[in-house]
C-alpha cells in the first residue's frame, strides 16, 4: 500500500485482510468482543463499555486507553456506528459526526471459512497525531505515512491473533 503524499486532511485509509479457517459466527464472537482487543495490540491497553453496555450495538460507547512510545498515553471514547452480526462492526473515535478515526471489521464467508478485513480511516477530526503535525507541519506527509504503516502492522498482528483464537 502506498501513502506517499497523503496529508491528514485527505483522511487516508488502510485495510488488511486475512482468511480464517472458521465460520463467520465464530469469528464474529471474537471481533465483537472489543474487550479482547488489548490482548491483541501493543498500543491498546484497555477497553471498557460505557453506559451499561455489555456488547456492540449501534449507539453503544466504549472507552479505550492506549499507549505509544512517541505519543504517550491517552484515552478515547468510541461510538458504535455499524453493527450487523456476523458481517460488520464499525466505530467512530471521539465525535461520531467528525471522528478522529473510524475503524471497521468486515466478515464474509469464503472457501469454507471467513474472509476477515480490518479497515481504518484517519480523521477528519483532530487526533493526537494532529499535535505532532502542528509542531512540524513541514513533515506532515512523513508523519502520516509512518503512522499509517504502524496501523497496517498493528492491524496485521490483530488479524493474526483473531485467526489464532477462532481456529483454536
Amino acid at each position: 500500500m502506498e501513502w506517499t503524499g497523503a496529508r491528514y486532511a485527505d483522511t487516508p485509509t488502510v485495510e488488511v485482510r486475512a482468511w480464517v479457517d472458521a465460520p463467520p459466527d465464530r469469528v464474529w464472537r471474537i471481533v465483537s468482543d472489543v474487550t479482547l482487543m488489548p490482548g491483541m495490540s501493543e498500543e491498546l491497553q484497555s477497553v471498557e463499555w460505557l453506559d451499561g453496555a455489555a456488547g456492540p450495538a449501534v449507539g453503544a460507547r466504549f472507552v479505550g486507553r492506549s499507549r505509544h512510545e512517541d505519543f504517550g498515553e491517552w484515552e478515547t471514547t468510541s461510538h458504535i456506528i455499524e453493527c450487523e452480526p456476523p458481517r460488520v462492526l464499525a466505530w467512530a473515535v471521539a465525535d461520531p459526526s467528525r471522528p478522529s478515526a473510524v475503524w471497521r471489521f468486515g466478515l464474509q464467508p469464503k472457501d469454507g471459512g471467513t474472509e476477515l478485513s480490518e479497515w481504518m480511516q484517519m480523521g477528519p477530526g483532530r487526533s493526537g497525531l494532529s499535535f505532532a503535525i502542528d509542531r512540524m507541519p513541514e513533515k506532515e506527509e512523513k508523519i502520516v505515512f509512518v503512522r499509517m504503516r504502524e496501523f497496517e502492522a498493528n492491524m496485521t498482528a490483530t488479524l493474526g491473533h483473531i485467526r489464532k483464537l477462532a481456529e483454536a
